[in-house]
């Protein structure tokens, strides 16, 4: 899943960080993001949510301060996310994040079919994990992130038939506001949302070489099921 994603400052990217009260000048705004690059997390520390910049890959090596690639950990699946010896077991219950994107990319699997992915409305609130890393040579605390990934669903056959990204509903404030408070630890209200399903007509445009974007064909819309 979501092996790319931009967040770009536009009218969309401004509502979602006005409607989680955090300044766009603390933002990390790209027209590509990819596995092990910093990226933008949104938390909450001390009751108020704040940007903190993160290694978009959850497990990192504490020896070097890099990408564990011996573990693809830039997502997380959420049929991990309650087994106990599970790298994202832990940061789901004490450190969730929104990880703000505008559009994502996903392919087919078979190395020539892929899509840019938008919401029709609004930017995108990936439902993201984080955790924080001590450097044993210089004891810098390193954040690092990851996002989760729910099963496919059928309207994606043509898309991505293996898993889709959690993408938060922005409009239920309650859940919002769990997601983001660290002492909320009854994850099972988090079931709901953890069942895949289209919830915003997206907009989808095929796309030629990922790392570039570029439009091979007409957008098309799949709707809100």
């Amino acid at each position: 899943m979501c092996g790319r994603f931009q967040i770009e400052k536009n009218k969309k990217s401004k509502k979602l960080l006005n409607q989680l009260d955090v300044e766009a000048a603390e933002i990390l705004f790209s027209k590509d993001k990819a596995p092990g690059s910093r990226i933008s997390i949104i938390h909450r520390e001390k009751d108020i949510n704040v940007v903190t910049q993160a290694i978009w890959w959850l497990l990192i090596d504490p020896a070097t301060g890099k990408p564990n690639y011996k573990y693809a950990s830039f997502n997380s699946r959420s049929d991990k996310l309650n087994s106990p010896k599970a790298i994202a077991y832990q940061p789901f219950r004490e450190s969730r994040c929104i990880i703000p994107a505008t559009a994502f990319m996903e392919g087919k699997g078979d190395k020539k079919t892929y899509h840019k992915i938008e919401l029709e409305n609004e930017a995108i609130a990936f439902g993201g994990l984080y955790r924080e890393t001590i450097h044993k040579e210089t004891g810098e605390v390193i954040h690092s992130a990851s996002i989760i990934t729910l099963p496919p669903v059928a309207q994606w056959a043509e898309i991505h038939p293996k898993s889709m990204p959690l993408i938060l509903p922005l409009d239920d404030a309650t859940l919002i506001n769990q997601w983001l408070a660290p002492s909320f630890s009854k994850v099972e209200s988090f079931q709901d949302i953890l069942v895949p399903a289209i919830r915003n007509t997206q907009v989808l445009t095929p796309i030629e070489k990922p790392s570039l974007w570029n439009p091979s064909g007409e957008p098309f819309t799949i709707p809100a099921h």
